[in-house]
């Protein structure tokens, strides 16, 4: 899963080995002060996290992988 857009991460809400649905939120990135939820695109397990609360992402960056 890539971020949409450039942001903060805010708030991460899963860890690796969690088991996640299809439209569950896995992370807020915030973009000039608005909140943007970050969704599964599909149900499966946290296989990867590429980034930790409070670091900087740019439009693209690998968020996490599920698997």
């Amino acid at each position: 899963i890539n971020a949409p857009m450039l942001g903060t991460v805010n708030r991460i809400n899963v860890k690796v080995g969690d088991t996640v649905r299809a439209g569950q939120e896995l992370l807020v990135l915030e973009v000039m002060k608005m909140e943007n939820a970050i969704k599964a695109p599909a149900d499966g397990q946290v296989a990867t996290i590429f980034i930790d609360k409070g670091a900087q992402v740019a439009a693209g960056q690998k968020l996490l992988q599920l698997k």
